[in-house]
């Protein structure tokens, strides 16, 4: 498919100005206040977070424990994004009424649907514990420093007085150098709202992702249900919409390019602090290492897929989920290269060592312990994305620990059904044959890319790919995993059928030749490797953790900011388009054209649904239209954001909400180690192309009388 690069209005000067020095995913009661003012916001830090009275954390919520929502209205109206939602969504689905393909939309209250399961967390309070955590374990490492702090940890929760609906999380941050106390109350009677189709909340799903320009309305809603006295119960019919202490008016206003911008949620991980040879070894070993096996494993499914519709169909899903890592890694090196990110990182260890010479010491001890589990380290990426990327190893692992939990008497009934369930989730379109494929030709990388110490036994007979084909292709007929070997006549397809005598069927897994060369190289990899790779590891946390102290005691210019977490936390830019290559320059902003310019009737990634083609050739875009007399669908700014952000609110200079944070572009995604405010942009779905679905799309004005809507 050909991409138009869609350009803002106005093109973007040849070198763009920055005013962010950093990136930042900042505590909320630590924020670098001066920067955020100095870019453009008019609110202040207490505005943001305060644990005495009503402020905008009171409408950031952790939902269903990964992504993050945001309270949009009085009546505990929660937005995220489809993604986020997509298993609830499923979860009411049926061959009838397939909410995933047709969307869905409350007509009111009533018609909102429970999800048995869910939760969200409200963050009421932060404080700094290190006072009372540290103490006793000053001489202190390993397993014995683990155990004291896992005890002072407790020692401090007891001691707090909580609500029944209230619970303490104490977070480990800078690599243990600080410690903090979250006050948490969740909620447990959460209910579906609306959600557009797929057509709209994946629109350009695999193809795009990672990728800018973007087109796609990301967004599903639910509402958060609370108990007469509005405190968090578990669902009842009697339940109440919640009260929130306050929630987030949303803004309809244009943007413009450097609009100062926020988003606040609970971003999941992130290594800023690394060490210059730990990138390296990032950048030029471990990330090569996971690319070439999945590029293997991807063009072996492409081939299929290309000639075959039924395959096509049957692994778009697995497709997708091979590609989503294989993307953002390539895009991580790409960006790592480009930022300069090594070179940068060894000139600042210079800098710190010329002010405090103490540094080099442990500068040198990472580096020793670096290059000492390079090999294992490498060992431990093909060997783990290997096994993750072959369906058909996979698959005996899993039969693996159930020979071995039944074995020692582990598989009781629920156990089974656990089991049953995972096996029918990998079983469900699975191609044994076309697996045999992939599986052949990732050994044969493995292979060839593994030095001789650490192939198992036989493994060096795998090299020739072509030779290879064969040897898989002839273990896969023979086996009973793949449902290929015969078991007395019994599919795998027939779980039920297969584990009514398990003495039987563990006799015969014994003897598959799957399981046994997974066992093989499952054994000498924890023979050669598993072992090294963790010992030295707890080494480099310890110099980590000493660097890291260094670092803040000598760097006084800087102010820091702990890596993410999977806490609630402030990262803040502006609104800006990008020049990613040499002559390549992409706007801020994609509009509703942008969508009909990708549409391709019937494609499982770019079709659009007849009423949105409707809405767009009569231009019925009421209030939802910017100067540009276009409806706009997403942006990009200079936010520093992970994977934990999606649903997570980006708001403006007054704490309005202007979008709904759902992605990063790939030049940038480098920012989880190396943040470059000239790469590195999330991406977000426009709160016009929100309302505008919700109101024109959907006809729900019901919930537009909600919202405090900013014109």
């Amino acid at each position: 498919m050909k991409r138009k690069i869609l350009l803002s209005a106005l093109l973007l000067p040849a070198v763009m100005a920055f005013g962010q020095q950093y990136g930042g995913m900042w505590i909320p009661t630590e924020l670098n206040e001066k920067e955020m003012k100095s870019l453009g916001m008019k609110i202040s830090a207490k505005d943001i977070f305060n644990p005495d009275k009503a402020s905008i954390k009171d409408a950031v919520v952790q939902f269903d424990g990964g992504c993050t929502a945001e309270v949009i209205s009085p009546k505990g109206l929660l937005l995220t994004n489809h993604h986020c939602g997509y298993d609830n969504i499923q979860s009411h689905s049926t061959v009838e009424n397939d909410l995933l393909t047709n969307g869905f939309w409350a007509k009111d209250m009533n018609g909102e649907l429970p999800n048995p399961g869910v939760t969200v967390d409200f963050i009421t309070d932060i404080k700094e514990v290190t006072a009372q955590i540290l103490p006793g374990t000053e001489n202190l490492t390993g397993a014995e420093l683990t155990k004291k702090i896992n005890e002072n940890i407790e020692a401090y929760k007891k001691a707090q007085k909580t609500e029944s609906y209230q619970t303490i999380s104490v977070r480990s941050m800078y690599y243990g150098n600080k410690f903090y106390a979250y006050v948490i109350e969740t909620f447990k009677d959460i209910r579906l709202v609306g959600a557009p189709p797929s057509a709209i909340g994946k629109y350009g799903s695999d193809t795009d992702n990672w990728v800018w320009p973007r087109h796609t309305g990301d967004f599903s809603m639910f509402r958060i249900y609370a108990d007469k006295n509005n405190k968090p119960s578990e669902y009842s019919k009697d339940n109440i919409p919640y009260t929130p202490k306050h929630f987030l008016p949303i803004s309809i206003k244009d943007k413009k390019e450097d609009d100062f911008t926020f988003v606040f949620g609970f971003p999941g991980r992130t290594t800023e602090y690394l060490p210059a040879i730990a990138v390296e070894k990032i950048m030029t070993e471990t990330d090569p290492a996971m690319i070439a096996v999945r590029d293997v494993a991807l063009k072996t499914l492409d081939e299929k897929m290309r000639v075959d519709p039924a395959t096509k169909i049957k692994y778009a899903s697995k497709y997708a989920r091979v590609a989503n890592y294989w993307k953002k890694w390539i895009g991580e090196v790409e960006g790592l290269k480009k930022s300069n990110a090594v070179e940068k990182k060894k000139q600042y260890e210079q800098t710190l060592i010329s002010k405090n010479p103490a540094i080099k010491p442990t500068i040198d001890g990472l580096n020793q312990k670096y290059n000492e589990q390079a090999p294992y380290n490498l060992h431990k990426a093909y060997y783990s994305e290997v096994v993750r990327n072959s369906e058909t190893l996979t698959l005996a692992g899993i039969y693996s620990n159930y020979i071995k939990a039944y074995e020692e008497g582990k598989m009781d009934a629920k156990n089974n059904e656990a089991l049953k369930a995972r096996l029918t989730e990998v079983y469900k379109d699975y191609d044994a044959e076309l697996d045999a494929k992939v599986t052949a030709k990732i050994l044969a990388l493995y292979a060839n890319k593994t030095p001789a110490q650490f192939l198992p036994k036989d493994f060096g007979m795998l090299k020739d790919a072509n030779k290879n084909l064969g040897t898989i292709e002839n273990m896969s007929k023979m086996s009973v995993i793949t449902g290929r070997g015969n078991l007395n006549g019994i599919k795998t397809s027939d779980l039920n059928k297969l584990f009514e005598n398990p003495k039987a069927l563990v006799a015969n897994l014994k003897k598959d030749p799957l399981v046994e060369m997974y066992g093989s190289f499952k054994s000498s990899y924890f023979e050669t490797t598993d072992a090294k790779v963790t010992a030295l590891q707890t080494d480099i946390d310890a110099l980590q953790k000493k660097f890291m102290a260094q670092q803040m005691e000598t760097d006084k210019d800087r102010k820091f900011f702990p890596d993410a977490n999977s806490t609630l936390r402030v990262t803040y830019g502006q609104v800006k388009g990008s020049e990613p290559r040499d002559a390549v320059s992409y706007g801020y902003q994609t509009h509703l054209a942008g969508v009909m310019e990708k549409y391709v009737p019937g494609d499982y990634e770019f079709d659009v649904p007849k009423k949105l083609i409707s809405l767009y050739n009569s231009k019925d875009y009421g209030v939802y239209k910017d100067k540009t007399g276009d409806v706009p669908v997403n942006f990009t700014a200079t936010n520093h954001t992970t994977g934990g952000n999606s649903g997570s609110p980006a708001l403006d200079a007054y704490g309005n909400l202007i979008g709904l944070n759902f992605d990063r572009q790939w030049e940038g995604t480098m920012s989880d180690i190396n943040y470059d405010p000239k790469l590195c942009r999330n991406i977000m779905v426009d709160t016009k192309y929100i309302l505008f679905v919700i109101d024109k799309y959907a006809d729900s004005k019901w919930l537009l009388n909600e919202m405090k809507i900013v014109k």
